[in-house]
Formats: structure tokens, sequence, C-alpha cells
């Protein structure tokens, strides 16, 4: 089995990727790995936007929400002894998950495993990911209200 000894564990913040943040630390615990948790502000929501009070606004609140999206990483590693360090960056979330796989040894993210035309019209960034990062990627899909 391969030695998984950084662990990132990017979040979004959302109940979607709890799943993936238990799976991820869990492994951590076992395997004595060392986790980051990454949120990613994306900067496309403010591409057509004049920087103005608004704009300014709401990018702290998207900052704010990636320090607690982080923190509750942090958290529920503590719960299990795990170490977490937090990582709030900029930019196209996939993309940047990509790069910063380059200094871990496994991936581990959620999905909502969408399908058909809602796939097609919101993409996936857990795919780009999976297609593009360059150590193995563990995909675990949110559970739906019907398997809780």
């Amino acid at each position: 089995m391969n030695d998984f000894k950084r662990i990132l564990i990017p979040t979004d913040g959302s109940e979607n990727t709890k799943a993936a943040i238990t799976q991820g630390l869990e492994l951590a615990r076992v395997m004595g790995s060392e986790v980051t948790a990454l949120y990613v502000v994306d900067q496309a929501s403010f591409v057509n936007f004049p920087m103005d009070a608004t704009v300014v606004s709401i990018y702290s609140l998207l900052e704010k929400e990636g320090k607690d999206a982080v923190d509750y990483v942090v958290n529920e590693g503590q719960k299990l002894g795990v170490n977490v360090t937090p990582k709030v960056v900029e930019g196209s979330p996939a993309k940047k998950i990509v790069d910063e796989a380059e200094n871990y040894d496994l991936v581990v993210m959620g999905t909502l495993g969408r399908t058909g035309i809602s796939k097609l019209l919101l993409g996936s960034v857990a795919e780009r990911v999976v297609r593009f990062a360059p150590c193995p990627v563990l995909v675990v899909r949110a559970e739906t209200p019907e398997e809780e």
C-alpha cells in the first residue's frame, strides 16, 4: 500500500464535503499523515464586476466562509488526533487544487455526484482534479437525503 504521508483535503464548506473530510481524516489518523485543509476563493465570481464596496464586501464574506470551512476540518482533525494545517487561497478551484496537489501524496475530496445535463452545464471540479492531479485522488460522493 502507498504511504500517504501528506494528504490534501479541499473543502467548499458545504455539507457535501463532510463525508470526504471524515474519510480523509480517518485515513490520515490510521496512516499518521499530515493534512492540509484547502479552501479556494473562486475569483471567477468577480470577473465581470467593478471593484466597489459591494464586491469587496462579498469577497470578505467568501474569505470568512473559507476560514470557517478550513477551521471545521482543523476541529474535526483535533477530535481524531490529526494535525491539520488550514489554507485559504484565491483562484479557479480546480486549477488551484491541481497546483497544490503537486506537494501531496493524496487528494481526498467530495463530489455531488451530478449526472446528465446538470454535469454538462455546471462541470465538475472533482472530475477536473481527477483528470489532471499529479497524485492519486480519492473522490467521496456526498450522501443524498435518501441514503442518510
